[in-house]
């Protein structure tokens, strides 16, 4: 009779598989390819500690005359809190003062940028289950669509601690098309196909840097360690960058947004405070560029699909 009865499932469960076929999500669609900008671009970045103040700033010292930028942080801070008016973000006036701060909605809805780059906060598989990430990740985007035409609109990946069970390298690579695109940005990619979010994957340049420095393959530095702070006391902090992370991550930045090859930058920056910034010696500088270019490069939902190979142009 149990058998009989197995038998009899078959028919309901072949019946059903059409219906798990149509349910799978749709491939997401192609990002159409973008120009690049001829002048200094004006940005604004909403997210959390892992924008912080120093890597904008670097970015504005790497980019081309005109460039400036504002932007609306906090610490572990997710898309839902920035947009309810209700809920609380820590360390609000801590890290948004003038002249960079500026109100998220009103700004990003003024149509005044030329790019809102958009971040979620990690660990990104709360913020999506609990904290609706999805959601909030399209209301903000469709406001910056609703402000200006023309603004682009950018998601920055990000990174996972040093120490995460499953292992640093394995999450951002596994995270990529999982969450960030599918989960986090999929339903949007697939509402605004001609106006879509691109990509900037700084965890991708982030975990290639710290793969070839572990290699031998950068000068001054040999662990993944080397690109992230550690206290007063010498106690690592397993994901917040120091000023080499943050030039890692500028230089990934300026290469969507500016839609151009990071070779030959300038390496030594200033801290927004202007003190002098930690700096990668001149041969790692270009090594860091280099790795830079070609990880974007190999992502074609930054809008360099059509771009020159690494080290073809800029």
């Amino acid at each position: 009779m149990m058998a009989r009865r197995g038998f009899l499932a078959l028919p309901a469960l072949l019946a059903l598989w059409p219906l798990a076929r149509w349910l799978r999500p749709s491939p997401l669609p192609d990002v159409p390819p973008l120009s690049a900008p001829t002048g200094g671009l004006s940005v604004y970045h909403l997210g959390h500690s892992l924008v912080g103040p120093v890597m904008p700033h670097m970015l504005a010292q790497l980019s081309p005359a005109g460039h400036r930028w504002n932007s609306q942080l906090g610490s572990g801070t997710n898309l839902k809190q920035h947009w309810e008016p209700d809920l609380a973000i820590l360390d609000f006036e801590t890290v948004n003062q003038p002249p960079t701060y500026r109100d998220a909605r009103a700004g990003i809805g003024s149509g005044d940028y030329d790019a809102v780059v958009l971040t979620e906060m990690v660990e990104l598989r709360d913020a999506i289950r609990y904290f609706d990430g999805a959601e909030y990740f399209q209301r903000w985007a469709d406001l910056a669509r609703a402000g200006n035409p023309n603004t682009r609109i950018y998601l920055y990946e990000t990174w996972h601690h040093l120490n995460d069970p499953k292992g640093w390298e394995a999450r951002i690579a596994q995270d990529l098309p999982t969450l960030w695109l599918e989960k986090l940005s999929g339903d949007d990619s697939r509402n605004t196909p001609e106006r879509p979010a691109y990509l900037i994957p700084a965890g991708q340049v982030m975990a290639a840097v710290a793969e070839a420095a572990e290699a031998g393959k950068i000068d001054g530095i040999s662990v993944r360690e080397d690109l992230f702070t550690r206290s007063p006391q010498g106690a690592l902090d397993t994901i917040h960058i120091n000023d080499l992370g943050a030039y890692v991550v500028a230089l990934t930045h300026y290469a969507v947004l500016y839609q151009r090859a990071p070779l030959g930058l300038p390496h030594q920056l200033s801290r927004p405070d202007g003190s002098k910034a930690d700096s990668f010696t001149a041969q790692a500088a270009q090594q860091v560029q280099r790795i830079t270019w070609e990880t974007v490069l190999a992502q074609p939902r930054s809008g360099l699909a059509a771009a020159n190979p690494a080290g073809g142009g800029g």
